[in-house]
């Protein structure tokens, strides 16, 4: 088990050559360019195991991902999952990798407060590299999420 530090992690998870599915990571290029002290951002690509150190390093974690559910597109929700069945059924094109990945910090005891910023997409099946105009539209409301998620609690 590794120790923790205080910092948070902001982790986008997509696929960009597969249009809105990529949208996660489109958020956090964004969020690069701007002073977030005491947070991490990191392009998480598709999610996996390779990410199970990252996620356990830290005390909190916010997610971006895209959701495939029954919200219209450009949807953006805040979750607070405490377990993997807790994430959206459809959470974007690599579902199974991600939710294992919660599900094996479980297993090893080391699971940081977990936050998952959601945007609702219509499909993700299609190859490009653009969003639609309904995700494109959700980028800026899912960086005030965000923002928000890194100033609550603070002072605790």
């Amino acid at each position: 088990m590794s120790e923790q530090q205080p910092g948070i992690l902001i982790l986008g998870i997509g696929n960009l050559l597969m249009n809105d599915e990529g949208v996660g990571i489109h958020v956090v290029r964004k969020l690069e360019t701007e002073n977030l002290p005491g947070a991490t951002v990191m392009d998480g690509g598709t999610g996996g195991l390779h990410l199970l150190g990252h996620i356990q390093s830290y005390k909190k974690v916010i997610f971006i991902d895209a959701a495939l559910d029954q919200y219209p597109a450009g949807t953006v929700r805040v979750l607070h999952p405490k377990f993997a069945k807790d994430f959206p059924k459809q959470l974007s094109a690599h579902e199974i990798g991600f939710k294992d990945l919660i599900d094996a910090a479980m297993l090893l005891g080391n699971v940081p407060e977990l936050h998952l910023v959601a945007i609702s997409v219509k499909d993700f099946q299609d190859m490009g590299l653009d969003l639609s105009p309904e995700v494109e539209a959700a980028v800026p409301e899912a960086i005030l999420r965000v923002k928000d998620l890194l100033t609550a609690g603070q002072g605790n």
